[in-house]
């Protein structure tokens, strides 16, 4: 196991931040946004970012940064990233900020590891972005999964004509069967750890895809079955 990630667990329960998401996920190469880690204006001004740019707080006590007004899209140069890192810290001062290249659109899904009360932990796929809620387009599967497996997931939710070239829309089918693989593989090997992931959105592109927004939950120390 990664020397960061054996780092990670030994945090106990609660959620991680966002970085140490994103940080999880890299290491079992799983594709996610270029982001930095800033606590101070200097190290933003020091920063080489290509713009626009996200701004967000990081913070394991935030979940749910839009809840708090903690997140800042389009952000479109130095100036303004600046005004908007002095409100940010003015509001959050005790924690890190986050900021994220922000990635070109592509077909949005969603990727999860839930646990399930009487299967265990399995992973989930389906249909991501502000539709999730509303359309419920899921699939989900008992872990570990096999490329088998993985096809099935997608053929088995209705937005798989987005895989197929519905209305010219393309997107990379076996990028997404690799995602799924991998993250089933995080879920297997931290099985004692991970109460829940939840990958959303994922930009799936013609060629590739991209990580966008990431939590996890880790199990609280005295409940690792």
């Amino acid at each position: 196991m990664d020397a960061k990630v054996q780092e990670l667990l030994r945090i106990g329960g609660g959620a991680l931040a966002e970085n140490e998401v994103k940080e999880l996920l890299r290491s079992y190469d799983i594709k996610t946004t270029t982001f930095h880690v800033v606590q101070s204006k200097k190290e933003v001004q020091s920063l080489d970012i290509h713009f626009p740019v996200v701004l967000k707080v990081c913070s394991r006590k935030i979940l749910h940064k839009t809840d708090v007004n903690g997140v800042k899209l389009n952000i479109n140069n130095m100036d303004e990233l600046l005004s908007v890192f002095d409100d940010f810290h003015k509001r959050f001062p005790n924690e890190n900020l986050l900021i994220d290249e922000m990635e070109e659109k592509g077909v949005e899904a969603i990727v999860g590891l839930v646990q399930d009360p009487t299967f265990g932990l399995c992973i989930m796929s389906g249909v991501g972005g502000i539709y999730t809620e509303l359309y419920k387009d899921v699939s989900f599967r008992v872990i570990p999964i096999d490329s088998y497996d993985a096809n099935e997931m997608v053929d088995e939710i209705k937005g798989k004509k987005l895989f197929e070239g519905f209305r010219n829309i393309k997107a990379d089918r076996q990028e997404f069967i690799d995602l799924l693989l991998n993250v089933s593989k995080i879920g297997e090997e931290l099985i004692e750890h991970i109460d829940q992931m939840d990958l959303n959105p994922v930009f799936i592109y013609e060629h590739g895809y991209c990580v966008v927004d990431a939590k996890v939950i880790l199990k609280e120390k005295g409940d690792k079955k």
